[in-house]
C-alpha cells in the first residue's frame, strides 16, 4: 500500500468578525467616494498614508470573513489589530501633514 501524504489542517477559521469587516467596507467605499482624503496639502497624493489605510483595509477584510493565515507574520499583520493600527497610523500622518 502506498503512504499518503496528508497537508495539515488549516488554521480553524473564526466566523465573521464584524468590527474590521465594517471598518474594510467603509475604508473602501469612503476612498472610492473620497480620494482627496489620501492627499497632502499641496493636493499631491500621500503616499504613506495611502499604504497604511490601505494595509488596514486588507487587514480588515482578511480577519473580517474569518481567515487565519498560518504563517505567523501573516497572521500578525491581517489581523485586527493589524486593521486598527494601519488606521491609526493613516489618521496621525494625515493630521501631522494637516
Amino acid at each position: 500500500m502506498a503512504a499518503t501524504h496528508t497537508q495539515p489542517d488549516p488554521a480553524p477559521a473564526g466566523g465573521l468578525r464584524w468590527l474590521p469587516l465594517l471598518a474594510a467596507i467603509a475604508i473602501m467605499l469612503g476612498i472610492t467616494v473620497w480620494p482627496h482624503a489620501l492627499s497632502g496639502p499641496s493636493g499631491d497624493a500621500d503616499h504613506w498614508a495611502a499604504m497604511a489605510l490601505f494595509w488596514a483595509m486588507s487587514a480588515g477584510f482578511v480577519a473580517g470573513v474569518g481567515f487565519r493565515p498560518h504563517f505567523i507574520l501573516w497572521r500578525a499583520g491581517f489581523s485586527g489589530p493589524a486593521c486598527l493600527i494601519g488606521i491609526a497610523l493613516a489618521l496621525l500622518r494625515l493630521w501631522t501633514l494637516h
